[in-house]
């Protein structure tokens, strides 16, 4: 009889020629088990999916009441579902004021396609800037506005009127006139390797916005939820964008995204035409339901508090002669080295110690930190110490 192993080869569609392969069986806190019970430290928390650490009691539990009770109904049309409604409310609640109406999706990418739909819906404009290194998910909208070209020329031709800028250019500000629809970008972009916007760039950007009736679209999908130190990301910039993207983290281990803007904007989806965006599965009850407990759970434990002592601990241990360079944002982290090659060579021995990580899509030679917010200062040092163990065993190698 095949393996699962096997199976997953045969049977599961690839994305890449060499998969981790690795067969997990139990996730919890922080850790990961494989079949053969070797545990290993999540630290990349699902790509900033566990910020909580997996499989939460409260979010389990929360799941499995909404269960019993009904999941799929008409997710949208013309039922009021209450987990749906709670926590639009519960986020509109930690949000500003002009971010009061949410259309929950399936995904973060889901998010982007509608956020870009509802910009020219609104403007009745069609040109849309985006940066260099973002990404904002893979189908062919988003793909449109990721930020590299190696990722989306296979699949062109992509949507017309997209304008790629630098990121913390002034060009971009410039180019920002009365015919753009919306300006759309990570607050912090995540896969160029945790890369932050200029302060007073990102101001001066919101601020052209403001004065061309553009939308600015801001994607916190890996962003919020506490990443950065604080619960939106936008918050330490003191901006607030027109829409607001969210996903990963959004539905505490469930697939759930949302776009979210001022209820006038979002009713222009309602006519002309009507059902001017659907979705089968977005804001499903039992993703709702599980999100709002994890967003309970991540506000009742202070540990956004935390990110910014973690992020020093981390910048201060982490020296070694093979870093060249490290770029936080709060608990979030990417390590730098010589070459995409030797990074590589040092993620897959971390893998083998018993710590997930990997690379960023823009930046090949940078490993990832993003360990789930609840970890602690002495698990903190223990990654630390197997990720310079890691190193150092990648180098002796090379000496041989």
């Amino acid at each position: 009889m095949a393996s699962n192993r096997q199976l997953f080869l045969n049977h599961v569609a690839q994305t890449s020629d060499k998969p981790i392969g690795i067969e997990m069986v139990k996730a919890a806190g922080i850790h990961l088990w494989d079949a053969d019970g070797k545990p290993y430290i999540d630290l990349i928390s699902g790509f900033s999916v566990c910020n909580i650490g997996h499989s939460h009691p409260k979010v389990v539990k929360a799941v499995q009441d909404q269960a019993a009770e009904y999941m799929h109904l008409i997710v949208y049309g013309e039922f009021i579902e209450q987990p749906q409604v709670a926590y639009a409310k519960m986020l509109t609640d930690l949000l500003p004021p002009s971010l009061n109406s949410v259309y929950f999706t399936s995904s973060g990418t889901e998010a982007t396609e509608g956020a870009m739909k509802l910009a020219k819906r609104v403007t009745g404009q069609t040109k849309i800037i985006a940066f260099k290194n973002a990404y904002h998910g893979s189908t062919q909208g988003a793909l449109s506005v990721m930020g590299d070209e190696y990722w989306r020329n296979a699949y062109r031709p992509l949507l017309p009127d997209i304008l790629h800028e630098d990121f913390n250019s002034s060009l971009a500000i410039e180019a920002i006139d009365a015919k753009t629809a919306c300006v759309i970008l990570e607050t912090v972009q995540a896969e160029s390797g945790i890369n932050k916007p200029d302060p007073e760039w990102i101001k001066a950007l919101a601020k052209k916005c403001e004065e061309t009736c553009t939308l600015l679209i801001l994607d916190e999908i890996q962003a919020g939820f506490g990443r950065t130190g604080s619960l939106w990301a936008f918050e330490q910039y003191g901006i607030v964008p027109d829409i607001l993207l969210l996903g990963k983290a959004l539905g505490g281990g469930m697939p759930l995204g949302a776009f979210i803007a001022d209820k006038a904007l979002m009713n222009t989806l309602t006519h002309d035409p009507v059902l001017g965006h659907i979705t089968t599965f977005g804001g499903h009850p039992v993703s709702c339901a599980a999100g709002k407990a994890a967003l309970e759970v991540l506000l009742e434990g202070k540990w956004i508090d935390a990110a910014f002592e973690k992020e020093a601990f981390l910048k201060k241990t982490l020296v070694h002669p093979a870093i060249q360079h490290i770029n936080t944002a709060g608990l979030w982290m990417s390590l730098q080295f010589a070459t995409p090659e030797l990074n590589q060579r040092i993620v897959h021995q971390c893998v083998k110690n018993g710590l997930i990580t990997d690379w960023f899509l823009f930046a090949p030679d940078r490993l990832r930190i993003a360990p789930p917010l609840i970890t602690s200062m002495e698990e903190l040092e223990r990654i630390c110490k197997m990720i310079l163990q890691s190193i150092d065993e990648i180098l002796a190698e090379s000496l041989y």
